[in-house]
């Protein structure tokens, strides 16, 4: 059952509840939606060969050279398969990848000239949304303050959550 559903299904469910399950719904729904709307910049761009995964993966690394399990501690990626996604990456040009000197079993990755192409457009398009969000007054600094503030929290009640799991 997806998260859509289960908004409408909890009947009789308290009122912070169904709330809740709305956020979830919400969260889920813009996470796919940045990445069709990546998808569409970079079709309109003729850039073809990353996906926007790969695309939020090199954006998020920027100017840092980091091992692949830093990109998961660090938030930098939140899927399952960054292996892939980073030999892809690498293969097609857009990292470079080297052992690490002090722990030989891992690998430091940073982006190429190529890499930072992505990176660049990626930004330039966020920087886009932001002014035009601000211009209509869809989110001013203050609301989207409270927005971070507010997610921030949650993700820590989600973290303690798993620690306490463990």
């Amino acid at each position: 059952m997806s998260l859509q559903n289960a908004v409408a299904s909890p009947a009789g469910a308290p009122d912070h509840v169904a709330e809740y399950l709305e956020s979830l719904a919400l969260v889920e729904r813009l996470h796919r939606l940045l990445l069709d709307v990546l998808k569409d910049e970079f079709e309109r761009l003729g850039v073809i060969e990353v996906n926007p995964v790969q695309a939020l993966l090199l954006f998020n690394v920027g100017d840092a050279e980091v091992t692949a399990g830093e990109l998961k501690s660090r938030g930098y990626y939140q899927g399952s398969n960054v292996s892939y996604n980073l030999k892809k990456l690498v293969e097609l040009g857009y990292m470079h990848h080297k052992r690490c000197e002090i722990d030989r079993r891992a690998v430091r990755v940073r982006l190429t000239k190529k890499g930072q192409r992505i990176h660049e457009l990626v930004s330039g398009l966020f920087a886009r949304h932001a002014d035009g969000l601000r211009a209509r007054g869809v989110l001013d600094d203050g609301a989207i303050g409270q927005i971070n503030f507010t997610l921030r929290r949650v993700e820590r009640f989600w973290t303690d959550q798993i620690r306490y799991i463990y």
